[in-house]
């Protein structure tokens, strides 16, 4: 209670120009971030209302069946605001050319907010798909998930939570038997819901799924532009994230679902403040292209889903918290995160060599990197062979093993199977082989083969699938333009979930967490890695500091070019390791300390007993503190070069709560006071703080749930900062 009563105190830090540490709006006795217990999932239906409610205590969406489907209710209950301020149909089917509503009311005469009374009086929109049962049960999974490495603690796969099946179908008594579903889940402890559709086609022919729109909400308005239009492009509301499982070509949620999630206008909404009726205010969830698919009776099509999480305020930290731990219920693959060496070469000798040197030092994983001179593609049975007794090899030492191919931004023989952009666009990465062709189908039949064939544990796959559109015919998979995306969509996330099943690890330079892959850049400049070491340094701290603020730690990965990358020649490089072992460490510490895995690319991890030492101490004191720094990280202040810059891990379910990591670009010693907010770790009253040399001290937060804390750090040099109940 002492937490909720300093409210008000946090409140009035807003016009002190202090940080607060709660959305001054907040509604609830216990902030689901630091205690997510209480919220727990559930059904409920009204039958003398004629609804069914969706509600974990944080968010709530209600679903009226009579006369027809649709949401009358989409309600932030941490704030006490609702989302929704008119009624749109449930989703929408165009099946053999005709578009139709699924669900769907109408008669609500002012579109800028929604009554209660206006509900009731509602009338079922002419020609939808009308309503016909339900059916309410548990989540399930997506596909599936095989564990093989460290993940965070409290990680479940499913999520735990309810579902619930809407089932319409056409109206008339001779309509064909089709059955179009609309699916949710709503998830215990998170203000997160899913949606998607499925067709089920029980008719005694064939059908095309041409389109369809799997969300349709009218938003509260997030702008209110007098004038003109309100700014094009992915936007969001601070009260609503969107993203779907269909996404790519960006390392960031909006990049990766330009395609699917649009903000688009509702000129039908008459009473907007923007004369011109363009404010962009109505959520639309739709592919872009398609999918344009054949559906065989006794058949079903099912769309990508929609994954809904409920800002509860404009805070960038705090929804950068609540973000992150969306990845970690959809995806919690993303919190494996082995520490791993990237190998330049790939003769016996120099593999077996890294193995040891991996082993021997703690490191998890080792990659045949890009220009290596493995072949992934090479289906010849002894070189098969070869590479499963290299990796027989590595798992008789505990080290897991794969490595580098390349699909994108290549050219392929024969040149017919190449994409070929409509009019007016081009490839992403100015050439990409399509998916649908023969040579795409061989190119994961031998991906597939090499793991089969090996036991590897690990793709590192560059130039993923960018979401191009390909006019070509490609039977039997692809018809031509509308339904390329989609299938080739498809074919790379079957093949990324085929591997989750086996419990490899994937690498992918793209957005595809919700698909199966376990990482992707923290958002790191290649060309970076070949400046100067010094600067390195402060890119690799701004880069995680930036990358975090969507990324858990887990989910990025940096880079540490041990020899060279794409230039720089020996200032650029750290080779040979006895050499710069300073530097060596610096680059160890900046990843390590934020909970960030590098690839260390090389042909050695230490060339001296005195690097090696080095390298042991650094990865034990990771592999002490693994949780707390693969926590979330609260971000405290960024790399420039010119004073220290920190940032805080904080966990409020692990018995250390938070871990201070400070560093000191300058070449002197820096004492400083900092004020260290300690609100996400959970703590109250007092928290007990240990320095570099052990000591532990009690600390008194402050109203604002920070302490002062007085850090010492030489030059260029590290400290860290364990805190835990006192």
């Amino acid at each position: 209670m002492r937490r909720l009563a300093t409210l008000v105190l946090v409140f009035l830090s807003l016009s002190m120009g202090l940080p607060a540490q709660m959305p001054s709006p907040y509604q609830l006795d216990r902030d689901w971030l630091i205690d997510a217990s209480p919220f727990r999932a559930r059904v409920v239906t009204h039958e003398g209302k004629h609804e069914v409610v969706l509600d974990n205590g944080l968010i709530r969406r209600v679903i009226r069946w009579e006369p027809n489907g649709a949401t009358v209710g989409f309600d932030n209950l941490m704030t006490g605001e609702t989302l929704l301020r008119s009624i749109q149909p449930e989703a929408r089917v165009t099946i053999d050319g005709v578009d139709r509503a699924v669900g769907g009311l109408v008669g609500v005469p002012n579109r800028a907010f929604l009554t209660q009374k206006w509900i009731e009086e509602a009338r079922a929109l002419p020609g939808s798909l009308v309503y016909v049962g339900m059916e309410t049960g548990r989540t399930k999974a997506r596909f599936a998930w095989k564990r093989t490495r460290h993940h965070a603690p409290g990680v479940e796969w499913p999520p735990k939570g309810v579902s619930l099946r809407m089932d319409y179908r056409l109206p008339g008594t001779d309509a064909p038997k089709i059955r179009v579903s609309v699916h949710y889940e709503l998830y215990d402890g998170i203000p997160l819901l899913s949606k998607w559709l499925t067709v089920v086609n029980d008719s005694e022919r064939a059908i095309d799924v041409d389109r369809f729109r799997a969300e349709e909400l009218s938003v509260v308005e997030f702008d209110s532009p007098v004038e003109g239009d309100s700014p094009k492009g992915l936007l969001e509301p601070d009260s609503l994230h969107v993203e779907t499982d269909m996404a790519f070509r960006g390392g960031t949620y909006r990049q990766a679902n330009r395609h699917a999630v649009h903000w688009r206008t509702e000129p039908e909404f008459r009473t907007q403040v923007n004369y011109q009726r363009k404010q962009r205010c109505r959520l639309v969830v739709e592919p872009t292209y398609g999918p344009d698919q054949t559906v065989a009776p006794g058949k079903s099509f099912e769309s990508f889903r929609v994954f809904e999480l409920v800002y509860d305020s404009s805070d960038r930290e705090r929804r950068g918290l609540a973000l992150r731990r969306m990845y970690r219920t959809l995806a919690p693959w993303v919190t494996e995160n082995p520490l791993m060496m990237h190998l330049v070469r790939s003769d016996a000798a120099s593999v077996k060599r890294a193995v040891d040197q991996c082993a021997d030092i703690g490191f998890e994983l080792l990659i045949l990197s890009f220009g290596s001179g493995f072949q992934f593609e090479n289906e010849k049975p002894a070189y098969r062979q070869h590479w499963k007794e290299l990796a027989d090899y590595a798992h008789a030492k505990g080290i897991q093993m794969g490595g580098y191919s390349l699909l994108s931004s290549r050219g392929i023989q024969p040149k017919s199977d190449m994409i070929v952009s409509p009019k007016g666009q081009r490839p992403t990465h100015g050439r990409c082989p399509a998916l649908a062709s023969a040579w795409g189908q061989g190119y994961f039949r031998k991906l597939r083969g090499m793991f089969e064939a090996t036991g590897f544990d690990f793709l590192e796959h560059d130039g993923s699938y960018p979401g191009d559109v390909d006019v070509t015919p490609r039977p039997p998979l692809q018809k031509g333009m509308q339904d390329s995306r989609w299938v080739q969509w498809r074919i790379i996330t079957d093949f990324y979930k085929w591997l989750r099943a086996r419990g490899a690890y994937i690498n992918v330079p793209d957005y595809y967490y919700l698909a199966g892959s376990n990482k992707c850049g923290m958002g790191y400049r290649e060309t970076n890695w070949s400046l100067p070491r010094a600067q390195q340094r402060i890119h690799t701290r701004q880069n995680i500091y930036d990358g975090t603020w969507q990324k858990t730690p887990s989910m990025g990965w940096m880079f540490v070019p041990l020899t060279q990358y794409h230039g720089g020649g020996k200032a650029a490089t750290i080779e040979p390791l006895d050499d710069h072992l300073d530097h060596y460490r610096t680059m160890i510490d900046s990843n390590l300390g934020m909970g960030v895995q590098a690839c260390y690319r090389g042909p050695r991890l230490y060339d001296s007993p005195r690097v090696r030492q080095m390298l042991k101490g650094r990865v034990a004191w990771f592999k002490k503190h693994r949780d707390i720094l693969e926590s979330d990280l609260i971000h405290g202040r960024r790399a420039d070069g010119r004073d220290l810059d920190w940032m805080l891990h904080v966990n409020p379910t692990l018995p250390e709560r938070g871990m201070l990591v400070v560093y000191n670009p300058t070449g002197h010693a820096i004492t400083k006071t900092l004020r260290v907010p300690l609100y996400y770790t959970g703590l109250t009253g007092h928290a007990a703080i240990t320095d570099g040399i052990g000591k532990a001290s009690i600390y008194k937060l402050d109203p604002y749930f920070r302490i002062r804390l007085t850090v010492q750090v030489p030059a260029q040099g590290f400290r860290w900062y364990p805190i835990t109940r006192d």
